[in-house]
């Protein structure tokens, strides 16, 4: 019975964001045609939970130079440009949601340059994924904007490699993956602490820079065995949070 319960929910699921994603297409194709903008708004403020954004921002400045937050709508790009904002770092990746799309279109009206990279909250990093956000945030102009959805784990981890390959403390860079910034580490987002953790162990115990033991030492699979071994689950909490 629960079984089939499951698979029910999970079909009525798929169905859903099947739907919402031809519904994405036709308005993600010209946001200048009749509705386009309003359905996306729509989908920025309903869909992708931007109404709760309007009010709460989760942003805070990482290093000079270095900015960190949850996802921007049109009018808090403008207010980026105004603080001297020149590059966005969208580490949700290149996608159709319309907070994407109006971003974008933000972006290029006040000259910020918009890149995209991905980072996962519910896994802990590859090698490649660390080396490759780290190559984005060197790369950018300065002053450069972090964000992810909610500001709460992706742009925390980003800000923590930031900090670590600077050669950061990982106690204070641990700061960026705090419940007040509405990182939960008792969900499954709690991987990203496991992994700070484990570098922190290493370097408390032979003092390794951070890259040298990302490319030498760390073992990803291992950190992810640890903590699924060690965690209580709480599905009811990661269902609610269902981070991307």
């Amino acid at each position: 019975m629960i079984d089939r319960i499951r698979t029910a929910l999970r079909t009525r699921r798929a169905r859903q964001r099947a739907r919402r994603a031809e519904w994405r297409a036709r308005f993600g194709a010209d946001l200048d045609a009749p509705g386009a903008r309003r359905a996306a708004r729509h989908d920025m403020n309903f869909w992708d939970h931007g109404f709760v954004r309007r009010l709460w921002k989760n942003r805070s400045e990482v290093a000079p130079g270095i900015w960190r937050g949850n996802q921007p709508s049109p009018e808090d790009v403008a207010g980026l440009a105004g603080m001297g904002i020149r590059t966005i770092i969208n580490f949700r990746g290149r996608n159709q949601w319309g907070s994407y799309l109006l971003e974008e279109e933000a972006c290029a009206q006040h000259g910020i340059t918009l890149v995209n990279g991905r980072l996962y909250s519910s896994s802990a990093p590859t090698p490649e994924q660390i080396h490759a956000a780290l190559d984005l945030i060197e790369a950018a102009e300065k002053p450069v904007f972090i964000h992810c959805k909610s500001g709460a784990d992706r742009a925390g981890l980003a800000s923590v490699l930031y900090l670590l390959s600077q050669g950061g403390d990982p106690a204070r860079a641990a700061r960026q993956l705090h419940w007040t910034r509405a990182h939960l580490s008792i969900s499954r987002t709690g991987i990203l602490d496991a992994f700070l953790a484990a570098y922190a162990k290493a370097r408390a115990e032979t003092g390794i820079d951070f890259l040298e033991w990302v490319d030498t030492e760390y073992d990803f699979r291992t950190v992810e065995s640890v903590f699924s071994d060690k965690r209580v689950k709480n599905r009811l909490l990661d269902w609610m949070l269902r981070r991307e």
